[in-house]
């Protein structure tokens, strides 16, 4: 029997090369690869647990399943739905909620800092890692490609499926997170911050034009000097734009290096530019197309949320039947 994969796209803002280079890439390949039962889902619910308006929040759902089937996630490979569609997820994080201590929430650093940043405290940003763990384990993961950001996450995920086990009889796996090691892609106009939504003047969107990303490029900041080296503890701005052309481009940063012996910033910029429009043309294309049919990208959701809603369903009522409810 084939590991499980499972993997979530959380429909907060656009995604940029970041989001992609990260977790998005890295679950393509794993599903291209045959050697798993991917489930990759758009987490709406998890989305709902900061401000938001709903009009904008139904579009930033079409528009996230929309990008990750123009990245390459496949329904014919994977298992591909809609968290919502599935009531099986919150009826699980209920049950999960009753075995998982509140002080443990509480110590999420993730959780402290959206409410430094000014999101509600509300229970559902406190109970958020736990609706995560019942995504996982309900299609019993073996494996979850997840951020740096997200490990805490993960380890309460595989406490709840210890506890679970020892308390009413083994069901669950503790999956095992799947990182990108090294790959950190930093702001182009804060080389110190992770590129993110919320500096958008340092985010190369996917969807952003050529245009676009050309300006971006050129206004990213750089190092002093101008000879093009990578030494992200010296040149950590320089460091960050090497690595980004390195993954758009699949070239080596030795033989980026080696091409801009004698060129200055500004025609490493450009390059680097048309190395990541050129990157994400064939994105754009497909995303052009699948974006005008929004009945077919439903129409996919609700097939995908079928097949989820078996195994769901099963995993569910082992549980419930465990835990001694008739």
């Amino acid at each position: 029997m084939k590991p499980t994969i499972v993997s979530g796209l959380k429909p907060s803002g656009k995604l940029h090369i970041g989001n992609y280079l990260g977790m998005t890439k890295q679950s393509i390949a794993l599903q291209s690869s045959e050697e798993f039962n991917c489930y990759y889902f758009i987490a709406d619910y998890h989305a709902l647990t900061q401000k938001y308006k709903p009009s904008e929040k139904s579009a930033e759902i079409f528009d996230m399943a929309v990008d990750a089937l123009a990245l390459g996630i496949d329904p014919k490979k994977s298992v591909f739905f809609m968290q919502s569609d599935i009531l099986e997820h919150a009826n699980l994080a209920w049950l999960f909620d009753c075995i998982t201590p509140t002080g443990k929430l509480q110590g999420m650093i993730e959780f402290r800092e959206k409410i430094e940043e000014g999101q509600p405290a509300n229970a559902g940003l406190l109970n958020y890692p736990v609706l995560m763990a019942a995504d996982i384990l309900m299609y019993k993961a073996s494996f979850v490609p997840v951020g740096e950001d997200q490990r805490q996450h993960l380890e309460l995920t595989r406490d709840i499926a210890r506890t679970f086990n020892k308390k009413f009889g083994k069901i669950f796996p503790e999956p095992k997170g799947i990182f990108v090691e090294g790959l950190r892609v930093k702001s182009l106009d804060n080389p110190k911050k992770k590129m993110s939504k919320s500096l958008p003047k340092g985010c190369l969107y996917l969807t952003d034009s050529p245009e676009a990303i050309k300006k971006k490029v050129r206004s990213a900041v750089t190092d002093s000097g101008n000879e093009i080296i990578f030494d992200p503890d010296k040149k950590p701005a320089l460091a960050n734009l090497l690595l980004i052309y390195s993954e758009m481009s699949d070239t080596p940063i030795k033989e980026i290096i080696e091409n801009h012996k004698g060129k200055g910033y500004k025609e490493f910029k450009d390059n680097l530019a048309e190395a990541v429009s050129s990157a994400l043309a064939s994105f754009r294309e497909k995303r052009k197309e699948i974006a005008s049919d929004s009945k077919k990208v439903r129409k996919t959701l609700l097939e995908g949320a079928e097949k989820a809603r078996v195994t769901a369903s099963k995993t569910l009522q082992e549980v419930k039947k465990k835990m001694g409810l008739i």
